[in-house]
């Protein structure tokens, strides 16, 4: 673990609920006088804390040491994915987040199935604990959108990842991504498509919506 989120980090006095954090105080045992880093996810900046005491309830930290250290990709990538099994957003979010991936915008293409419903708190938990992992400095952000229209309409300048002789390269300026679900994008909805914004993946095998996401972030980030 590279540091610990707390949404308050960074002011003089941390006040820390013992069992909110009980991998802390149980499991690695952490005790009185022991320092720890923490950051907000907001500035970019690392605090180290100094425990000063433990009780059943809360734990008081001081504040000694603040560092500049932001941890973030080299590029900016905006990610439209269409909605798929929440099972499998999930556990695909970590790898995007530690790519650095800076925004993540979901919606429902026509192929989507449309029971499938997000747990935006339960992503943004699965973010956090990802970027305490990997180090990342700021934390992922999401939006929903209601289909892929809407997703086009606020972001005409997209790339869209679908079968195309044109392939993805790592040296291609793409700022804003669109993945489609399992069974790609309709006709329909390739009719709304700028024939120049289309791009392949090189693989000649199909892929799956979450790989193909992944490969396309690496592609560009990695």
């Amino acid at each position: 673990m590279q540091f610990v989120y707390h949404s308050h980090a960074g002011e003089e006095t941390l006040h820390v609920d013992v069992k909110a954090y009980e991998h802390l105080f149980k499991v690695r045992r952490i005790g009185i006088g022991m320092t720890l880093f923490w950051r907000n996810a907001v500035d970019d900046i690392l605090y180290e804390y100094v425990i000063e005491s433990i009780g059943k309830k809360e734990a008081l930290l001081r504040l000694t040491h603040p560092t500049y250290a932001p941890v973030f990709s080299a590029r900016s990538l905006h990610v439209g994915w269409s909605i798929v099994d929440p099972k499998i957003v999930e556990k695909t979010l970590p790898m995007l987040n530690e790519l650095g991936v800076e925004k993540m915008t979901f919606f429902y293409a026509e192929f989507s199935q449309k029971q499938f419903k997000l747990d935006r708190e339960r992503m943004e938990r699965i973010v956090i604990n990802s970027s305490q992992q990997c180090g990342r400095s700021r934390l992922m952000w999401f939006e929903m959108l209601p289909n892929l229209k809407a997703f086009l309409s606020a972001y005409p300048e997209a790339t869209i990842i679908d079968f195309s002789e044109r392939k993805l390269t790592a040296h291609d300026d793409v700022r804003t991504l669109v993945v489609g679900p399992e069974g790609a994008f309709s006709d329909k909805e390739r009719a709304m498509f700028d024939a120049h914004r289309i791009l392949g993946l090189s693989c000649s095998s199909i892929l799956r919506s979450e790989t193909a996401v992944t490969a396309a972030v690496s592609k560009i980030l990695a």
